[in-house]
C-alpha cells in the first residue's frame, strides 16, 4: 500500500504578508514569498513528493493554501 505524502499548509498572511508554513504540527518556517516556501521544501524529506520550482509549487495539490493562494504575499 502506498503511503500518502504529508500535507503542507501555508497559513494566512500576517499583517506584514508573511505566512507560516507547517507540515502537521511541525513548523517549517515563515515565508515572505514563494521562493522561501520552495527553500523550506528543499530542506525537508518532502522533496520526493513536492515539486521544487515556483510554478509547480503553486500548482501542486499537496499544499493547502489558507487565507489566499500562492499569489498572496506582502510587498
Amino acid at each position: 500500500m502506498d503511503e500518502k505524502p504529508p500535507r503542507v499548509t501555508v497559513h494566512p498572511p500576517d499583517p506584514d504578508g508573511a505566512r507560516r508554513v507547517t507540515v502537521g504540527d511541525r513548523t517549517l518556517g515563515v515565508a515572505h514569498r514563494i521562493e522561501d516556501l520552495v527553500k523550506f521544501l528543499r530542506h525537508t524529506r518532502l522533496t520526493e513528493h513536492v515539486p521544487l520550482d515556483e510554478v509547480e509549487v503553486e500548482e501542486t495539490d499537496l499544499i493547502d493554501w489558507l487565507g489566499g493562494g500562492p499569489e498572496e504575499w506582502g510587498d
